[in-house]
């Protein structure tokens, strides 16, 4: 269960993360961040701020300032959810977010950077970009009109708006389980896990949408078809910034949707590893609970991510604002926040050797209860046979 902060009266409850929040809105400025340094110092190892803060420099701080275990009270979830203060946290987000990729086109045009300093500017805005989709993610699940609009504007620039459709209709139906693309399997790695996902769920978002707009009697290939016209508005943006900046940035423009896309489901490949429903009685799923997903409290990626490593909650309260979301003892935890768990998933034979034994442990050695990797299945089975 969740437990509250003490014993602490809403009236005297404040949040000790309140301001901490506006640090998320660091993440958007590292193409400005980018520049400035690279400006000042002459070194163009700087336009690689995004990879170097992202796995340098926050995984040590996770570890360094720890973790927050406190949930705020239960009779301050109301109001605390009702603060416009924290929507606004992540509205800003987004003006930022195209700033920085209007002004990062400009530079792949007229900056004189050689190739290598233009990859590194992409990569820069494809972190920009992927940690876009989780502010998508906050703002796609809510049910304020503008706010889902916000989300799919948000996607526009990874050219990943079917996550829109997929994640909410489609992965919150199917999490932890072998039908859901999202949820990464006991055995699987990365690499493996990267195709499956990014195509499954490309699928599963069009065929979604397809059943709706069937159901009413309206015409799959129309701009009613929520997928089709997420997938327009990212070919108007990037037709914008070609013709706005020559046809020279578009190799730039792939890659910094291709890492920001690729950085979600690394997200999604550590946050439900192994982790399986059972089935009960009726043949159906049980009920999505705390245990099937891996959940994190460290405070420095929580708070640039919005508190998503709190993933268990957020399954129980889809449409909970993230500032509300709780830790629950019984969620499954990660060794480590995000940011480093990320580097461990792309060496798989580190990520096995750490994470295939804690999935073991949550399941108290019934490695049968998994969410297993099929073509791995048998030998998996075996390796771990004597702890069935």
């Amino acid at each position: 269960m969740a437990t509250d902060a003490g014993l602490v009266p809403e009236a005297t409850w404040r949040d000790p993360k309140r301001y901490l929040w506006l640090l998320g809105l660091l993440v958007p400025l590292f193409p400005f961040v980018s520049w400035g340094l690279v400006a000042a110092t002459g070194l163009g190892v700087f336009w690689w701020t995004g990879p170097i803060v992202l796995y340098g420099i926050i995984p040590v701080v996770d570890l360094a300032i720890g973790k927050d275990l406190v949930n705020p009270p239960q009779s301050a979830l109301t109001w605390l959810e009702q603060d416009r203060y924290y929507r606004w946290c992540t509205f800003m987000y987004l003006p930022l977010q195209y700033a920085g990729l209007v002004t990062g086109s400009w530079l792949f045009a007229d900056g004189g950077l050689s190739v290598v300093d233009k990859v590194g500017l992409a990569v820069t805005l494809g972190v920009v970009a992927g940690i876009a989709i989780n502010t998508a993610h906050e703002l796609g699940h809510k049910k304020e009109e503008l706010e889902r609009w916000l989300s799919r504007i948000a996607l526009a620039q990874t050219c990943y708006g079917h996550f829109f459709i997929e994640h909410n209709r489609g992965h919150h139906v199917r999490v932890a389980t072998p039908e859901d693309p999202a949820s990464a399997r006991l055995g699987e790695g990365f690499y493996r896990f990267l195709p499956r996902t990014v195509l499954g769920s490309a699928r599963s978002g069009w065929e979604l949408e397809k059943v709706r707009l069937r159901r009413g009697g309206k015409r799959v290939w129309s701009l009613r078809n929520d997928v089709l016209n997420a997938w327009v508005m990212s070919l108007v943006l990037f037709g914008a910034l070609v013709a706005a900046f020559g046809p020279g940035i578009l190799p730039y423009l792939i890659l910094q949707a291709v890492f920001g896309f690729s950085l979600l489901e690394v997200v999604n490949y550590i946050e439900h590893y192994g982790l399986l429903r059972q089935r009960t009685e009726g043949g159906r799923y049980e009920r999505c609970a705390p245990r099937h997903s891996w959940n994190s409290d460290n405070i420095t990626s929580n708070v640039l991510l919005y508190h998503l490593q709190r993933h268990s909650d957020h399954h129980a309260n889809p449409t909970r604002r993230y500032q509300a979301l709780r830790h629950f003892e019984e969620a499954p935890e990660m060794p480590t926040g995000y940011a480093g768990m990320v580097i461990l998933a792309y060496v798989p034979p580190l990520w096995r050797r750490i994470m295939d034994r804690r999935v073991l442990s949550h399941y108290r050695g019934d490695v049968a209860l998994a969410n297993i990797q099929p073509a791995k299945r048998s030998a998996v089975l075996a390796r771990y046979g004597a702890a069935v």
